[in-house]
Protein backbone atom coordinates (compact mmCIF):
# COMPACT_ATOMS: atom_id res chain seq x y z
CA UNK A 1 0.00 0.00 0.00
CA UNK A 2 1.53 3.29 -1.04
CA UNK A 3 1.73 5.94 1.65
CA UNK A 4 3.23 8.71 -0.43
CA UNK A 5 1.55 12.02 -0.97
CA UNK A 6 -0.55 12.81 -4.00
CA UNK A 7 2.44 14.55 -5.56
CA UNK A 8 4.86 11.76 -4.65
CA UNK A 9 6.23 13.71 -1.68
CA UNK A 10 6.95 12.25 1.71
CA UNK A 11 4.07 12.81 4.12
CA UNK A 12 4.89 14.43 7.45
CA UNK A 13 2.54 14.88 10.41
CA UNK A 14 3.57 17.18 13.25
CA UNK A 15 1.36 16.20 16.18
CA UNK A 16 1.69 18.17 19.39
CA UNK A 17 0.12 19.29 22.63
CA UNK A 18 0.93 22.74 23.97
CA UNK A 19 -0.44 24.38 27.11
CA UNK A 20 0.95 27.91 26.88
CA UNK A 21 2.55 28.08 23.45
CA UNK A 22 6.15 26.91 23.73
CA UNK A 23 5.59 23.53 22.07
CA UNK A 24 3.23 25.16 19.57
CA UNK A 25 6.00 27.53 18.46
CA UNK A 26 8.40 24.62 17.95
CA UNK A 27 5.76 22.56 16.15
CA UNK A 28 4.94 25.41 13.79
CA UNK A 29 8.63 25.82 12.95
CA UNK A 30 8.87 22.07 12.30
CA UNK A 31 5.89 22.16 9.93
CA UNK A 32 7.34 25.16 8.07
CA UNK A 33 10.67 23.35 7.68
CA UNK A 34 8.93 20.21 6.40
CA UNK A 35 7.03 22.18 3.78
CA UNK A 36 10.19 23.96 2.66
CA UNK A 37 11.85 20.54 2.32
CA UNK A 38 9.11 19.51 -0.10
CA UNK A 39 7.08 17.30 2.22
CA UNK A 40 3.30 17.13 2.23
CA UNK A 41 2.68 18.37 5.75
CA UNK A 42 -0.02 18.34 8.39
CA UNK A 43 0.27 20.41 11.58
CA UNK A 44 -2.15 18.96 14.11
CA UNK A 45 -2.70 19.99 17.72
CA UNK A 46 -3.91 17.70 20.47
CA UNK A 47 -6.52 19.62 22.51
CA UNK A 48 -7.03 19.50 26.23
CA UNK A 49 -9.61 16.90 27.13
CA UNK A 50 -10.94 19.03 29.97
CA UNK A 51 -12.86 22.26 29.53
CA UNK A 52 -10.94 24.29 32.08
CA UNK A 53 -7.34 24.94 33.02
CA UNK A 54 -5.66 22.13 34.99
CA UNK A 55 -4.11 24.79 37.25
CA UNK A 56 -6.76 27.45 37.90
CA UNK A 57 -5.15 28.50 41.19
CA UNK A 58 -2.04 29.71 39.35
CA UNK A 59 -3.54 32.94 38.08
CA UNK A 60 -0.93 34.03 35.52
CA UNK A 61 -0.39 30.51 34.18
CA UNK A 62 -4.13 30.05 33.87
CA UNK A 63 -4.48 33.32 31.92
CA UNK A 64 -1.61 32.29 29.65
CA UNK A 65 -3.28 28.92 29.09
CA UNK A 66 -6.53 30.64 28.08
CA UNK A 67 -4.67 33.10 25.85
CA UNK A 68 -2.89 30.29 24.04
CA UNK A 69 -6.08 28.25 23.65
CA UNK A 70 -7.75 31.22 21.94
CA UNK A 71 -4.71 31.83 19.71
CA UNK A 72 -4.61 28.27 18.31
CA UNK A 73 -8.32 27.57 18.01
CA UNK A 74 -8.11 27.48 14.21
CA UNK A 75 -5.26 24.94 14.11
CA UNK A 76 -6.79 21.57 13.08
CA UNK A 77 -7.00 19.01 15.86
CA UNK A 78 -5.16 15.71 15.56
CA UNK A 79 -6.88 12.47 14.68
CA UNK A 80 -5.61 8.91 14.49
CA UNK A 81 -6.13 9.10 10.72
CA UNK A 82 -3.27 11.64 10.63
CA UNK A 83 -0.96 8.94 11.99
CA UNK A 84 -2.10 6.44 9.40
CA UNK A 85 -1.67 9.02 6.63
CA UNK A 86 1.91 9.99 7.42
CA UNK A 87 5.25 8.47 6.43
CA UNK A 88 6.99 10.40 9.22
CA UNK A 89 5.49 11.67 12.48
CA UNK A 90 7.00 14.23 14.83
CA UNK A 91 5.42 14.26 18.29
CA UNK A 92 5.87 17.13 20.73
CA UNK A 93 4.60 17.97 24.16
CA UNK A 94 5.62 19.58 27.45
CA UNK A 95 7.20 17.46 30.14
CA UNK A 96 5.18 16.79 33.27
CA UNK A 97 7.40 15.48 36.07
CA UNK A 98 9.54 13.76 33.45
CA UNK A 99 6.55 12.20 31.73
CA UNK A 100 4.41 13.01 28.69
CA UNK A 101 1.64 15.53 29.38
CA UNK A 102 -1.71 13.83 29.90
CA UNK A 103 -3.50 15.11 26.75
CA UNK A 104 -0.75 13.76 24.48
CA UNK A 105 -0.70 10.44 26.34
CA UNK A 106 -4.47 10.23 25.94
CA UNK A 107 -4.12 10.80 22.20
CA UNK A 108 -1.44 8.09 21.97
CA UNK A 109 -3.84 5.64 23.60
CA UNK A 110 -6.44 6.40 20.93
CA UNK A 111 -4.02 4.92 18.38
CA UNK A 112 -4.37 1.46 19.90
CA UNK A 113 -6.71 0.10 17.16
CA UNK A 114 -4.42 1.44 14.42
CA UNK A 115 -1.47 -0.21 16.12
CA UNK A 116 -3.26 -3.58 16.30
CA UNK A 117 -3.66 -3.40 12.50
CA UNK A 118 0.11 -2.77 12.16
CA UNK A 119 -0.76 0.66 10.83
CA UNK A 120 2.25 2.30 12.46
CA UNK A 121 4.91 -0.24 11.53
CA UNK A 122 8.03 1.19 9.87
CA UNK A 123 6.89 4.80 10.08
CA UNK A 124 9.68 7.22 10.94
CA UNK A 125 9.10 8.96 14.27
CA UNK A 126 10.82 11.50 16.46
CA UNK A 127 9.89 13.73 19.38
CA UNK A 128 10.60 17.04 21.11
CA UNK A 129 9.63 18.78 24.31
CA UNK A 130 9.72 21.91 26.44
CA UNK A 131 10.11 22.06 30.21
CA UNK A 132 10.26 24.77 32.81
CA UNK A 133 13.90 24.16 33.71
CA UNK A 134 16.99 22.69 31.99
CA UNK A 135 16.81 19.61 34.23
CA UNK A 136 13.03 19.40 34.30
CA UNK A 137 12.78 15.95 32.75
CA UNK A 138 13.43 16.75 29.10
CA UNK A 139 15.23 13.51 28.28
CA UNK A 140 12.84 11.25 30.21
CA UNK A 141 9.84 12.92 28.52
CA UNK A 142 11.29 12.24 25.08
CA UNK A 143 12.31 8.71 25.99
CA UNK A 144 8.81 7.98 27.30
CA UNK A 145 7.49 8.88 23.85
CA UNK A 146 10.19 6.76 22.24
CA UNK A 147 9.03 3.81 24.33
CA UNK A 148 5.66 4.12 22.61
CA UNK A 149 7.37 4.14 19.22
CA UNK A 150 9.17 0.90 20.09
CA UNK A 151 5.83 -0.78 20.74
CA UNK A 152 4.49 0.49 17.44
CA UNK A 153 7.41 -0.93 15.46
CA UNK A 154 8.37 2.54 14.28
CA UNK A 155 11.82 3.67 13.19
CA UNK A 156 13.12 6.32 15.58
CA UNK A 157 15.21 9.11 14.11
CA UNK A 158 16.76 11.39 16.76
CA UNK A 159 18.49 14.66 15.90
CA UNK A 160 21.69 13.42 17.52
CA UNK A 161 24.65 15.79 17.30
CA UNK A 162 24.47 15.72 13.52
CA UNK A 163 24.49 19.44 12.87
CA UNK A 164 26.36 22.39 14.32
CA UNK A 165 23.08 23.90 15.53
CA UNK A 166 22.89 21.13 18.12
CA UNK A 167 25.98 22.61 19.77
CA UNK A 168 24.30 25.97 20.39
CA UNK A 169 24.05 26.83 24.13
CA UNK A 170 20.25 26.49 24.21
CA UNK A 171 20.31 23.12 22.37
CA UNK A 172 22.37 19.97 22.81
CA UNK A 173 19.84 17.24 23.65
CA UNK A 174 20.62 14.42 21.17
CA UNK A 175 17.33 12.61 21.86
CA UNK A 176 15.09 15.41 20.62
CA UNK A 177 14.97 19.17 20.51
CA UNK A 178 14.22 20.58 23.96
CA UNK A 179 13.49 24.15 24.94
CA UNK A 180 13.41 25.72 28.39
CA UNK A 181 10.16 27.61 28.74
CA UNK A 182 10.85 29.08 32.14
CA UNK A 183 9.05 28.35 35.37
CA UNK A 184 6.25 30.87 34.92
CA UNK A 185 4.00 31.52 31.93
CA UNK A 186 3.29 35.22 31.47
CA UNK A 187 0.15 36.40 29.62
CA UNK A 188 0.99 38.51 26.58
CA UNK A 189 4.50 37.06 26.43
CA UNK A 190 3.87 33.47 25.39
CA UNK A 191 6.75 31.33 24.14
CA UNK A 192 9.26 34.16 24.34
CA UNK A 193 11.89 31.82 25.83
CA UNK A 194 11.94 29.56 22.76
CA UNK A 195 15.21 30.62 21.15
CA UNK A 196 16.02 31.08 17.49
CA UNK A 197 18.52 28.25 17.92
CA UNK A 198 15.74 26.01 19.22
CA UNK A 199 13.70 26.81 16.11
CA UNK A 200 16.67 26.11 13.84
CA UNK A 201 17.28 22.81 15.62
CA UNK A 202 13.70 21.61 15.20
CA UNK A 203 14.03 22.42 11.50
CA UNK A 204 17.12 20.22 11.34
CA UNK A 205 15.34 17.43 13.22
CA UNK A 206 12.38 17.34 10.85
CA UNK A 207 14.58 17.51 7.74
CA UNK A 208 16.57 14.56 9.08
CA UNK A 209 13.31 12.64 9.53
CA UNK A 210 12.27 13.41 5.96
CA UNK A 211 15.62 12.26 4.57
CA UNK A 212 15.34 8.91 6.37
CA UNK A 213 11.65 8.43 5.55
CA UNK A 214 12.25 9.19 1.88
CA UNK A 215 15.18 6.77 1.74
CA UNK A 216 13.12 4.05 3.40
CA UNK A 217 10.25 4.54 0.97
CA UNK A 218 12.65 4.13 -1.92
CA UNK A 219 14.21 1.09 -0.29
CA UNK A 220 10.81 -0.48 0.21
CA UNK A 221 9.84 0.34 -3.36
CA UNK A 222 7.45 3.07 -2.14
CA UNK A 223 5.40 0.38 -0.32
CA UNK A 224 5.91 -0.04 3.40
CA UNK A 225 4.86 -3.47 4.76
CA UNK A 226 1.69 -3.60 6.77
Amino acid sequence: MSVTGSNGATRVAVVYYSATGNVHKLASAAADAAEKAGAETRLRRVPDYVGESPAPEFTEWNRAWEEHREAVKDVPTAGVDDLGWADAILFGGPGRFGLVAAPLKHFVELAWPLNTRDGLVNKVMSSFTSTGAPHGGQESTILSLNNVFYHWGAIIVPPGITDEIQRAPSNGNPYGVSSVSGRQAVPGRLAENVTDDNLAAIGHQVRRMIEVATALRRGFGEDLPR
